[in-house]
């Protein structure tokens, strides 16, 4: 079995996302254990000067086909599968992402490992998977060759994105003419009212708002901080708020200076689009949610006690 550590790298617009740099920086503290090397597979076409991006690894292989232009799960994973097989590995690192949750799954049943998901902490012998909403955290050996599917955030970023010139390799592409899942077109999202991405402060609205009449509220608020109201999924759901609102994984990622959490539990998928704000306070009833764990500062008080007092002294 090789000691090697695998990363499937994702990229967008010509930019490797942050999971990949998050799951680089521990593939490298694991391969130093397992005494392997730390390697990004990158998949794509045209994308042979992404690998200057991923520094931290010790040799990036790319496989560059036009059929891998637009990301397509089938095409992906037998690609992914082909080349595992010939450079072996003790683990491969995929995101707990759309992308890498198709692949990861794949992978497990075209290479015969198992696959642990939901994974925020690692060590060289074992994997500890997030579940419930935080509820509950699993401890699974990973003592043979083994998949994870990492949580976004679960792992700083800067460690993976340290200088250096990897080794770069060109791997073929498998036969990718007969694929049952065709790729037609990527749709973007339309404009909204405002563009959350640029904003300085987010007053963010979850599912503890309990209904629609509250979002007065949360925008009295937010007109006093000079900020703009963001939500998790649940909001968007449930129609109260427009998708160009929404943060998350299927939502929007922002970076602001404040990012202001009120009733949201912290799901994977929402940390993922907000991990990177500079100041994220939370408000939660319950002092086992998630969010606290990045949160910078946070409080269990009711925040319809705690908006109106906040709102009134402003």
């Amino acid at each position: 079995m090789s000691n090697n550590v695998i990363v499937i790298a994702e990229h967008f617009k010509g930019q490797i996302d942050d999971i990949t740099f998050e799951m680089l920086g521990k593939a490298k503290e694991l391969a130093a254990g397992y005494g392997g090397q730390t390697i990004a597979l990158l998949m794509g076409s045209g994308i042979k000067d992404l690998s200057g991006q991923m520094g931290a690894a010790d040799k990036v292989v790319y496989v560059d086909s036009p059929e891998l232009a637009q990301f397509n799960p089938e095409a992906y994973g037998k690609t992914a599968a082909e080349v595992v097989k010939g450079l072996g590995a003790k683990a491969i690192l995929t995101g707990y992402t759309s992308m890498g949750m198709d692949i990861g799954a794949g992978l497990s049943v075209d290479l015969d490992m198992p696959l642990v998901a939901y994974v925020n902490q690692m060590t060289g012998d074992s994997a500890t998977s997030q579940l419930y909403g935080g509820k509950m955290n699993v401890e699974s050996e990973t003592s043979g060759a083994y998949i994870v599917s990492v949580l976004a955030g679960a792992f700083p970023a800067a460690a993976g994105k340290q200088g250096g010139a990897p080794v770069v390799e060109e791997a073929s592409a498998p036969d990718l003419g007969n694929l049952k899942v065709k790729f037609k077109k990527l749709i973007e999202p339309e404009g909204g009212d405002v563009d959350i991405t640029t904003q300085d402060i987010l007053v963010s609205v979850g599912r503890g708002i309990q209904n629609e009449d509250n979002l007065p509220m949360m925008e009295e608020l937010a007109a006093k901080l000079g900020a703009v109201v963001s939500c998790s999924r649940p909001i968007v759901d449930n129609k109260w708020l427009g998708k160009t609102r929404q943060v998350g994984k299927s939502g929007l990622k922002v970076k602001p200076k404040v990012y202001l959490a009120f009733g949201i539990s912290g799901a994977p998928e929402h940390i993922e689009g907000m991990k990177d704000a500079e100041l994220i306070i939370a408000i939660n009833t319950d002092s086992n949610a998630p969010i606290f764990d990045y949160a910078h500062y946070g409080t269990t008080e009711d925040l319809f006690d705690l908006v109106p007092a906040i709102t009134g002294k402003l």
